[in-house]
């Protein structure tokens, strides 16, 4: 029995996450794109989303049709939005819509308790399974040094970079502290022996690298480097795309990257 498409919604769908999902969904069955909103006074309100496309961009959610799942790349003003209509229908949400303030995350959380919903600053399954091993890593070598490095374009504004921080918070959690307490962020001039359980950070920024991190667990004659490298950066749009089409056959609650790969624990076979 062939199993329907899931009836997405996009929201933000003219940025740049907006544009790579939409070349994506083109060539992807799981999904059947019904309704792809824009900002009020975009140029490209009421054009068709490609070349031939009957499907147009809309401004609003009021006139969409049903929907299984909304992908959300946006802002704090156009998910408020998208949350709204989602909590009216009853349908899936996976936002990736950063800058939040206290209220909206507040009105996120109580969301979680009606509709099933999916919030990452980053897509990337393979950051996803690296943040797992990383944090494996950090609680069965407690002892050993920790680094983080991470390279990216020239163009980016902020150092470290989110995903970097994001690998440090989960690695400090493992170790029963906080990245507030080990982070080392800098280092220059004589700064004396390595702090016992701290955490430190390193930055390259060059070129159009897309994004590099690597963890390094540093032992007494050892080490063990963790990686991830990003060569598209339609990997993102892979990765939201994943996290819709596993969440839509989810109940209610607040769900993160990390579910959308779980696999579970087998013990294994006994001989004998």
């Amino acid at each position: 029995m062939t199993t329907p498409p899931i009836r997405l919604g996009l929201n933000g769908a003219s940025g740049r996450m907006g544009r790579a999902l939409l070349a994506l969904l083109r060539d992807d069955p799981r999904f059947e794109l019904v309704h792809a909103v824009v900002a009020p006074g975009s140029a490209d309100d009421g054009q068709p989303i490609h070349h031939g496309a009957a499907l147009r961009f809309a401004h609003e959610w009021s006139d969409a049709p049903a929907l299984d799942a909304m992908i959300d790349f946006s802002g704090p003003a156009a998910l408020d939005g998208a949350l709204t209509h989602c909590l009216a229908r009853g349908v899936a949400l996976v936002s990736g819509t950063t800058g939040l303030d206290a209220t909206m995350e507040a009105r996120l959380d109580q969301a979680a308790e009606r509709i099933p919903l999916l919030r990452a600053a980053n897509f990337s399954l393979g950051v996803a399974v690296l943040t797992r091993l990383l944090r494996d890593a950090a609680a069965a070598l407690p002892g050993w040094d920790l680094e983080i490095v991470e390279a990216h374009h020239n163009r980016k504004q902020d150092a470290p970079s989110g995903t970097a921080l994001a690998l440090g918070h989960a690695a400090a959690e493992a170790r029963h502290t906080t990245l507030d307490q080990a982070a080392v962020y800098s280092r220059e001039g004589q700064t004396g022996p390595r702090t016992e359980g701290s955490i430190g950070f390193a930055v390259v920024r060059g070129g159009d690298i897309v994004g590099e991190h690597t963890a390094l667990l540093i032992g007494q004659g050892e080490r063990v480097e963790l990686g991830h490298r990003a060569t598209d950066r339609s990997i993102f749009a892979r990765g939201a795309l994943q996290a819709a089409h596993w969440l839509s056959s989810r109940p209610a609650g607040h769900w993160a990257i990390d579910d959308v790969i779980a696999v579970p624990r087998q013990l294994p076979a006994q001989h004998g």
